[in-house]
């Protein structure tokens, strides 16, 4: 017994001793993972203070309003103050009392040891606050609703805001809405309880792995903080995407010229080529097979030409829209009809290359030259009276720091554009991605679209002010006129059969505003189809999805709403609906080009060269 007794204390001896070990075991691993960590903070800390040196501080109007806009709300409020106290000390009392109320309310709760499970009270819906702890924690609950509370006192107060006019009204309400994003509780570290809890599972190596996000993107943006929104590494132009074959067949100071090769024995006769925005690369629509409009154009039958633009530097600043016509437009249309020996094209434009062909064309009608049999606008503006979500960015205090800004650069850097259009939707392009890269530490997700979103491309300085100033400004193309190249252009002067597509939910070119320019224009043969979805998606919207519909009235006439009201709702992709209208306008069945073929020189395969100068890194 007396042996069993000391075996027993001896095994507890070693089990504690064990158990010790364990421990001491456990504490050295967490001892060595900190100081790991502690390294890399401070390694990681040197190197944001050196990308914060690289900042080259920008035009202080491109940061914010004028001060003439401050100028203007603070009167607008002093005059109501004067005209209306009481109602103004109604509203105040009233945003007050309900956050004095909310507090007590939690504070009591708290005090009684209370964890009731709350209610949303009616709040909206957002997914920023879907983790469970924002309705049962009375703190995390307390913080969303003061929240809720706060941002819609700040929207009641700009939309009452009386004596302002229409467009300065628009400006305040829109940065308004920037300030109740910025100051979500979701953006702070205190105040997200996804990012509290991923920090403590983590033991902190998701607020190490943010910083090191925050580092890397600051590193890429020489100082300036832009989240990167897809994993940079993740695609590549001409390997996993923009991988439809072809070949470079042309190439000028202005753009590369691809010739696609044929999938079919027969194609139509007269070609086809598209000019994309210059604002973004071309390869959007080349994404990957399975909804690449440029592979699929081509197994329609037709011998495809897409134009690759220059990513222009310092040394373009002096390029115009006469530049991106004659150089542009007028010699890629010469190249494809000697390639092909046809006397005619037929052109698809996109955004505001849908824009400059509208220029292209008026400016072929002054000069008699029939080369372009029709042409098809995708999401294009033309008509600018209405300026819609970008009329914050298009008044004269933001446009002339523009202008400011490219006297200094010579172009207009590719970073402004990515972030003006950022913040016309700063919840899902700013603030999201920055909370889950610097707060969570999650990498950026592998992404073909939002890689190209990323992939942008820098504006020349000339072209820019043109665009901003006579056509967005003064809106000379579908008023009086729009001098360049030695004529006068109008919309009146565009005359070719043309189709137009636009998408119902697009904020960059809205559907109303496109149907407008439309209706201005001087063809009799008009065709429009409003696409459900948006700017990219509503075209980038292949049949085999089945997707998003499409709608299509027989007139083009009259305003966008009594269009809509007339106008018959399909299922799926507008893909074939306007190729049938293409292929009535592309003549006979001939025998299929291909690149090369005409003893031209092959430059290079698809996607050519200039596609990758300034790619994502």
């Amino acid at each position: 017994m007396r042996h069993l007794r000391r075996e027993i204390k001896v095994g507890r001896e070693n089990n504690e001793s064990d158990a010790d070990q364990e421990v001491a075991s456990d504490d050295g691993a967490h001892l060595v993972k900190l100081n790991a960590n502690l390294a890399k903070v401070e390694e990681l800390s040197k190197r944001l203070v050196a990308a914060m040196g690289q900042r080259t501080p920008s035009d202080a109007g491109l940061q914010g309003p004028g001060q003439d806009l401050y100028m203007k709300a603070g009167l607008a409020y002093w005059s109501e103050m004067m005209t209306n106290p009481g109602k103004l000390l109604e509203t105040q009392a009233q945003y007050w009392g309900q956050a004095m109320a909310h507090f007590i309310e939690m504070q009591n709760a708290v005090a009684e040891g209370k964890m009731p499970l709350l209610d949303d009270d009616g709040l909206p819906d957002d997914k920023r606050f879907a983790n469970p702890l924002w309705r049962t924690h009375p703190y995390f609950n307390f913080v969303r609703h003061q929240y809720a509370m706060g941002s819609e006192a700040i929207r009641k107060a700009v939309d009452e805001l009386e004596g302002l006019e229409p467009k300065d009204k628009q400006r305040v309400e829109f940065f308004a809405s920037q300030v109740i994003e910025l100051f979500s509780p979701t953006n702070y570290f205190a105040t997200n309880p996804d990012a509290l809890e991923k920090a403590v599972e983590t033991e902190g190596e998701s607020l190490v792995q943010g910083l090191e996000n925050l580092v890397r993107d600051m590193e890429s943006h020489h100082g300036e903080i832009l989240p990167t929104l897809a994993d940079p590494n993740a695609f590549q132009v001409g390997g996993n995407i923009g991988t439809s074959e072809g070949s470079v067949v042309y190439r000028n100071r202005m753009l590369e010229l691809i010739q696609y090769a044929p999938t079919t024995e027969k194609v139509h006769k007269t070609p086809l080529i598209i000019f994309p925005p210059w604002i973004n690369k071309f390869y959007i629509l080349d994404l990957k097979p399975q909804n690449s409009l440029i592979k699929w154009a081509v197994e329609q039958g037709y011998t495809l030409f897409v134009v690759s633009w220059k990513n222009p530097d310092a040394s373009y600043a002096d390029v115009g829209l006469e530049d991106y016509i004659e150089d542009g437009y007028l010699t890629a249309i010469e190249q494809v009809k000697q390639i092909t020996g046809e006397k005619q094209v037929n052109a698809v434009g996109y955004c505001i290359a849908g824009t400059t062909l509208n220029l292209t064309l008026a400016l072929m009608k002054k000069r008699g030259d029939k080369s372009v049999k029709s042409a098809t606008f995708f999401t294009t503006l033309t008509d600018f009276s209405q300026q819609g979500e970008f009329t914050p960015f298009l008044q004269d205090d933001f446009v002339d720091a523009i202008e400011r800004q490219i006297e200094q650069d010579g172009v207009l850097s590719s970073y402004f554009m990515s972030k003006t259009m950022s913040f016309l939707r700063s919840k899902d392009l700013i603030y999201g991605p920055a909370v889950r890269s610097y707060m969570m530490g999650e990498a950026p997700p592998a992404f073909d679209l939002l890689f190209w979103n990323g992939d942008s491309t820098n504006l020349p300085g000339k072209m820019t002010m043109q665009y901003l100033r006579g056509l967005c400004q003064g809106n000379q193309l579908a008023g009086d006129g729009f001098e360049l190249c030695g004529e006068t252009l109008s919309l009146k002067d565009v005359t070719v059969p043309l189709c137009a597509v636009a998408c119902k939910t697009d904020h960059i070119a809205p559907w109303v505003d496109c149907f407008r320019g439309v209706t201005n224009m001087g063809a009799k043969d008009k065709t429009f189809i409003l696409s459900e979805s948006g700017h990219i998606a509503g075209i980038v919207n292949p049949p085999s999805k089945k997707k998003y519909g499409h709608y299509v009235n027989d007139t083009v006439t009259g305003t966008a709403d009594e269009w809509l009201d007339g106008a018959t709702r399909h299922e799926g992709s507008w893909w074939p609906l306007w190729e049938k209208w293409l292929a009535k306008r592309s003549g006979a069945k001939v025998a299929a080009r291909v690149p090369g073929a005409d003893g031209r020189e092959i430059l290079g395969p698809a996607p050519g060269t200039y596609v990758k100068e300034g790619a994502a890194a």
